[in-house]
């Protein structure tokens, strides 16, 4: 995949390290009473924010190994926004049920499960969890609450198995209102 995403003119950002892309899925629908949470779709501007930021992703070269995601339904689009920018099969995403409103430690052990031949993993979930796991992650910036379909990046040096451990250094954060 590497090897695909520099023929297509993507570099990698912080070079020599992992990086993971946090990404809070993309504004959801509340004006179905009848659904529960889990079947949420995405409103009309989650439609609309969910392929700008992939695009703006793009934009700054970013190489994505992988797509990992919650199986919710407004997740599970959000990561199919992106993957499908990135021109990839919405097959390649990888679904981690336990990334379902997820409190931070589980964000964490996703992390250190992570292959090593992913140097790069978008990973698309819900809030609290969310906040609380970014929060978690570097000293440069701190969200009281992470926005929709808002993007964190942050490198390290070393193994996915040492992700908890290992110090984190800020990349970037965009989110759809950042223009």
């Amino acid at each position: 995949m590497q090897e695909e995403n520099k023929k297509n003119g993507y570099a990698p950002i912080g070079s020599g390290s992992k990086r993971l892309l946090v990404i809070r899925h993309a504004k959801s629908s509340w004006d179905t009473g009848t659904l529960n949470d889990f079947e949420r779709p995405l409103n009309e501007r989650g439609k609309r924010d969910a392929p700008e930021m992939a695009s703006r992703l793009k934009e700054k070269n970013v190489l994505i190994d992988a797509f990992v995601s919650s199986p919710a339904k407004r997740a599970k689009k959000t990561a199919e926004y992106f993957i499908e920018a990135y021109g990839r099969s919405k097959d390649d995403i990888l679904f981690v049920s336990k990334l379902y409103h997820a409190p931070a430690e589980i964000f964490f052990e996703v992390a250190e499960n992570l292959p090593e031949h992913f140097n790069t993993v978008a990973v698309f979930s819900h809030n609290p969890g969310i906040t609380d796991f970014v929060n978690l992650l570097t000293n440069d910036l701190r969200l009281d609450n992470m926005p929709t379909c808002g993007i964190l990046a942050v490198s390290f040096q070393g193994s996915w198995k040492d992700f908890s451990k290992a110090r984190k250094e800020f990349l970037f954060f965009d989110y759809p209102k950042n223009t």
